[in-house]
């Protein structure tokens, strides 16, 4: 008799872990299919600068001893000034995240294989899923199955859920130091702080930062898109890799710093809208979706909010007497998604694609704005509240809004 599960997930990240986490946990038969080895994991996608907030600790059950330091501010940099909020955090310690929400999984049921990776779904006579194959020729068969593996997305592409565009690809590296001055006099004090800066010369078309994991210790790195911007500023043959060290270099918080040996992360998502989610027993979570917050890069909430839609989506399903697995009672996915894991996502990313493109001197008019305003009035822009993104323009931004919309229309 051939592997039948109620659900096989594939990737074992924090949406495939997540979402097998609350499936097992009502009962279901759930397997995990993973691509890297148990021995390593997750050397290969160990790639996160899990910077993440109480709120996803709580509502997911996460110990306190997986994360490497709790920050009290969020702090934004420009080229020549900044603005701090109070907004305690969490950074985390993304490998030992990973192996707990693995292990936490098993405990409550879930089955997991490594060696594992999953090349194409399986077809029913009707051409609708019912499995997967992975690790060559191996398969297993289920009710629904989860793609949770990332921009890689081999089942999603395959049944053509997903469309990640290239151009929307974000690309990032991280190294983590020793020695920083987090709380160097010309810069504001990062000590107990994640810092996002702004800034075309360090990364153009992105945005750097520094999340401090201890008293001279941080979280360093620079993610850019290759948008216009990015053209415009971009240094001629420099790498991302080039970026990041032209920044340790020039800047005097990290001229005693050191890197830890083995502490580099790479990484790379896809910041754009999403499509359709989901087909006929299936349902695309995490950073297939894509789901990583469009402003700041934070992928973890987003992903495991993704997984717990997922969770609910199937849990519904199956609770029906005949265990309907097809696209329309699926679609319920879709909605939480837009409702509960990324409201108002197309404000947002507006928002997102001005930022970005924006010149560094508007950076300085912005931080200015931030201090002038009620301590608000970011996070309501962050939400994607119109109102509030209408009062961080001004006058000078509308030929900025103009090219936006040219954009817009021309890619529609």
């Amino acid at each position: 008799m051939p592997d039948r599960y109620d659900v096989a997930v594939a990737g074992a990240g924090p949406a495939g872990a997540q979402c097998a986490r609350d499936l097992a946990a009502r009962g279901y038969d759930v397997v995990v299919l993973e691509t890297e080895a148990e021995a390593d994991f997750p050397r290969q996608s160990n790639k996160s600068t899990a910077g993440t907030f109480p709120s996803m600790m709580s509502a997911f059950g996460v110990p306190d001893d997986v994360v490497m330091s709790y920050t009290d501010t969020v702090v934004l940099e420009s080229p020549n000034d900044y603005y701090e909020s109070y907004q305690p955090g969490a950074v985390l310690e993304f490998a030992e995240f990973k192996r707990f929400l693995v292990e936490d999984g098993r405990e409550k049921g879930a089955e997991y294989r490594f060696d594992a990776r999953v090349s194409r779904p399986v077809l029913d006579d009707d051409g609708v899923i019912e499995g997967v194959r992975y690790a060559g020729d191996e398969t297993v068969y289920a009710d629904v199955v989860v793609d949770a593996t990332g921009p890689a997305a081999p089942i999603a592409s395959a049944l053509d859920v997903v469309d990640l565009e290239r151009e929307n690809q974000a690309i990032g590296i991280e190294y983590e130091l020793e020695g920083v001055d987090l709380d160097h006099p010309d810069y504001a004090d990062l000590d107990r702080a994640m810092m996002l800066r702004l800034d075309h010369e360090i990364a153009p078309g992105g945005y750097s930062w520094v999340f401090a994991t201890g008293p001279d210790t941080a979280k360093v790195g620079v993610c850019y898109i290759q948008n216009d911007r990015h053209q415009e500023t971009a240094k001629a043959g420099q790498t991302i890799d080039g970026y990041l060290e032209g920044w340790l270099d020039r800047d005097p918080r990290f001229a005693d710093a050191e890197r830890l040996e083995g502490k580099v992360h790479r990484g790379s998502a896809h910041i754009q809208r999403p499509g359709a989610m989901h087909a006929d027993g299936f349902l695309a979570i995490g950073d297939t979706v894509p789901t990583i917050d469009p402003l700041w890069g934070e992928g973890i909430h987003k992903g495991m909010k993704s997984a717990r839609a997922a969770a609910k989506t199937i849990d519904r399903c199956f609770t029906h007497a005949d265990r309907p697995r097809d696209a329309d009672h699926l679609e319920l996915y879709d909605q939480l998604w837009h409702e509960e894991v990324a409201p108002r996502m197309n404000a947002r990313l507006l928002l997102t694609e001005l930022l970005y493109l924006a010149p560094n001197e508007r950076y300085d008019t912005l931080m200015r704005d931030l201090r002038e305003t009620s301590d608000d009035l970011l996070a309501r822009a962050n939400r994607g509240e119109k109102r509030a993104m209408a009062k961080l323009l001004h006058l000078d931004d509308l030929p900025l809004l103009a090219k936006y919309a040219r954009q817009r229309f021309a890619s529609a």
